[in-house]
């Protein structure tokens, strides 16, 4: 189903009655809505990311949902697509805490170099926030972060708002590490996320355990 590591990790999921479940749900939505993101990228944040390569977790909550936004990893989108506003108050953040000015609005690139760009909900209907909640994606992506977990080998939570931030109690193993603040977007961005410096900090972290940093 996703072609690497993560296929042995999961295989038990995909035996369980509520993905089989949630397949069949996606199968019936998709013969009279518009589903985002396109069935080739529905696991493109772990096609991207193998479970060993995993260095920093990037939680967002469900798809984009206008029309050509959504490519499969969370908070990013096409190259060819008009800045989302909470993506614009990432780059905002990016250009405040490093100096970097980020042009590149696919963030593919983060994926490459071990960062899982994971949202909670895989899917969404067209025009309609977090329509495909509670269909059983949460579950699955839950069982991800548990795997993860598991791992010795230190991991860096990034976790922005409160959905990201309930996620902290599958974060159990002592050696990750944890950055959050409020999330990106214009409703909560002044909250803490604004000036909360995460690619800085996450980069250090990173250092301190001899990981090498994030070219953001």
């Amino acid at each position: 189903m996703i072609g690497n590591n993560w296929d042995n990790i999961l295989k038990d999921e995909y035996q369980k009655e509520y993905f089989i479940n949630l397949i069949k749900f996606l199968n019936a939505e998709e013969k009279t809505k518009i589903i985002y993101p396109n069935k080739n990228n529905l696991f493109r944040a772990l096609k991207l990311t193998d479970y060993n390569d995993v260095n920093v977790v990037i939680l967002g909550q469900d798809p984009y949902f206008n029309e050509g936004e959504a490519n499969g990893l969370c908070f990013s989108v096409n190259q060819d697509i008009k800045l989302p506003p909470t993506l614009k108050n990432i780059f905002k953040e990016l250009k405040q805490d490093l100096n970097i000015e980020r042009i590149n609005s696919d963030l593919s690139d983060w994926s490459k170099q071990g960062i899982l760009l994971l949202n909670t909900v895989l899917t969404v209907e067209k025009g309609k926030p977090l329509s495909h909640r509670n269909k059983g994606w949460e579950v699955f992506t839950d069982k991800i972060i548990e795997k993860l977990n598991e791992k010795e080998d230190p991991i860096i939570f990034i976790l922005w708002g409160n959905p990201a931030k309930t996620k902290k109690a599958l974060i159990t193993n002592k050696k990750h590490m944890i950055v959050e603040s409020s999330h990106p977007s214009p409703l909560a961005c002044y909250r803490g996320f604004d000036g909360s410096k995460p690619f800085s900090k996450t980069n250090s972290l990173l250092k301190s355990v001899n990981k090498r940093e994030i070219t953001w």
